[in-house]
């Protein structure tokens, strides 16, 4: 069942809160969405590839934990906050929110890449509805 969207706002009054705070110099936010425009047309340059009208998506909690645990071991990486939605979603709809607390932005930029980058590749099922 798709589930309602975080509030940025109040994801960042928490992290400005958390103990770890005084160390940070930057957050950064991911937000993906289901877009119109397929992947493979995107990613591969499939002039042929149809539309999508929406996403089939689901996560497994476990390896999402497993794999922000090891962002957590990135320099200078203090905060991280990760919300997956999850059903069958319409195209704009809200797929994942990722918030990412470090030091500098150096550190920040590439665990941010590093960690949507794993949460693709090995902690979600998305098939694209045509």
């Amino acid at each position: 069942m798709k589930k309602t969207s975080p509030s940025m706002d109040a994801w960042l009054q928490e992290a400005k809160a958390h103990p770890s705070a005084p160390k940070i110099g930057m957050y950064l936010t991911h937000n993906g969405i289901v877009r119109q425009t397929s992947k493979a047309k995107v990613r591969f340059g499939a002039e042929d590839a149809g539309e999508v009208t929406g996403m089939r998506f689901d996560y497994d909690a476990d390896k999402v934990d497993a794999v922000v645990a090891d962002a957590y071991k990135m320099e200078g990486i203090y905060y991280i906050k990760v919300w997956l939605n999850r059903g069958v979603l319409e195209v704009g709809d809200d797929i994942m929110y990722v918030l990412i607390g470090g030091d500098i932005r150096p550190h920040v930029v590439d665990a941010l890449q590093y960690l949507v980058g794993r949460i693709k590749t090995e902690c979600v099922t998305e098939t694209e509805l045509h």
